[in-house]
């Protein structure tokens, strides 16, 4: 028995997968969180500015009854980072992204406040296939109920911060202990570099950029968070022509081109990115969604390999779009190679996919008992997935050929 199924990535693409039996299956899930500054790079603009930058007394803890942060990031060589760096909240082991570095390190934000902030594919409100999503309750037609605001003390209880940068552990700073008039400034985050990761989200090539081709991106990061995409591409198209090697900008140039639907163009940019620093992961995995939508397997497979070679410690979703351009070009024992350290890799099961493809591969090497371990694994981490009936059917027939699988062994078994 043969089946068709085709997973969709959480960049709402759609990748063709042939497998082992008649029936068709699909997902649909959200779109895609794009790291780095972006449009979305204006949370430290929403500080009022009686707060920016200031730390000189614990009464600037709260206004009007928020609460607001602030403090630093630096590498562990004292430098701050050369590109902006996300600062995340995590409260119950849920991450939340909150707002980023500027160009020295410092940031500040309304905690709770994400409006403006990019959310990560591997936090619990994106869109990654297979991830879980609560559902909307409505009641007399008025929409989904919402959760009454948490007091200013409730949202610090059992939280941590800290700084994200792929290739980089941060120190964590705990808010739980803190008091409402305690000094908002939280002191300074260090980024220590992972042994064994060649590759940065942030790129180096930023820190020889002449003095008017830096100036000329950071004027386009600002019109990007005053909503002025028409400057920032202009801002933009000047760094790069004035430093061509000026890598985060090809990166955000590409994003700018891809928001805008021009997709041989923002495909340029990214290779560009590439060329200039082929240490600088982020527009790897923008090339590998473009690449997926595309099915484009064989580069699919060439970008990601490329991407977890620097970096395999960091992107769970490389490893699924790895897996699944090895199992559209038949090399199962790379997509299982692939499938399996990515599962590894996700401690806190945000990748049900993972699951999926596993079973995918094994039910086509016909270990049928390993597949229904996976398919239901998929099921436990996604039960209301928009395809778990179909996946349901799916796991009965698997069911059913495993048994038979294991009645001939115990007959071939009797003497």
């Amino acid at each position: 028995m043969r089946m068709s199924v085709r997973i969709r990535s959480y960049a709402r693409v759609a990748i063709g997968i042939a497998i082992f039996s008649q029936i068709v299956y699909g997902q649909k899930t959200g779109g895609p969180p794009s790291s780095g500054p972006g449009s979305n790079a204006g949370a430290n603009s929403r500080i009022p500015p009686n707060l920016a930058g200031r730390t000189d007394g614990p009464q600037q803890n709260t206004l009007n009854g928020s609460v607001y942060l602030t403090g630093t990031v630096m590498l562990d060589d004292g430098t701050p980072p050369p590109d902006p760096v996300t600062i995340e909240r995590i409260c119950g082991g849920a991450p939340r992204a909150q707002a980023y570095t500027d160009k020295k390190g410092r940031f500040s934000f309304q905690v709770g406040q994400t409006s403006g902030v990019m959310q990560d594919a591997s936090e619990e409100s994106s869109g990654m296939p297979g991830t879980n999503r609560p559902s909307s309750s409505v009641v007399g037609g008025i929409g989904p109920l919402q959760p009454a605001p948490l007091a200013p003390s409730m949202q610090m209880a059992n939280c941590d911060l800290r700084a994200v940068l792929a290739g980089f552990r941060s120190d964590s700073v705990s808010l739980g202990t803190r008091r409402l008039l305690d000094d908002p400034n939280v002191g300074t985050i260090v980024l220590h570099r992972l042994a064994n990761v060649e590759g940065s989200a942030v790129s180096m090539t930023s820190l020889q950029a002449p003095k008017d081709a830096r100036r000329a991106y950071e004027k386009a990061i600002q019109d990007l968070r005053k909503d002025k995409p028409a400057e920032a591409g202009k801002n933009l198209q000047k760094a790069v022509d004035l430093y061509p090697n000026y890598a985060a900008a090809w990166y955000e140039l590409g994003r700018m081109q891809q928001q805008n639907h021009d997709a041989s163009q923002a495909r340029q940019s990214f290779t560009k990115a590439v060329a200039a620093d082929s240490k600088f992961v982020s527009p790897y995995l923008k090339l590998a969604e473009m690449q997926a939508q595309a099915e484009n397997w064989a580069q699919l497979a060439d970008t990601t390999g490329k991407l977890l070679k620097l970096d395999a410690v960091d992107y769970p979703m490389a490893y699924y779009y790895n897996a699944t351009a090895n199992l559209n070009l038949r090399q199962l024992d790379a997509a299982e190679k692939s499938a399996r350290s990515g599962e590894k890799l996700d401690t806190a099961h945000r990748y049900a996919r993972l699951e999926e493809v596993l079973a995918v591969v094994l039910a086509r090497k016909k270990d049928y008992a390993g597949a229904v371990a996976h398919l239901r694994s998929y099921l436990a981490l996604a039960p209301e997935a928009e395809d778990a009936a179909r996946m349901r059917k799916e796991l009965a027939e698997l069911e059913r050929l495993s048994g038979a699988n294991a009645e001939a062994k115990a007959a071939t078994a009797q003497p």
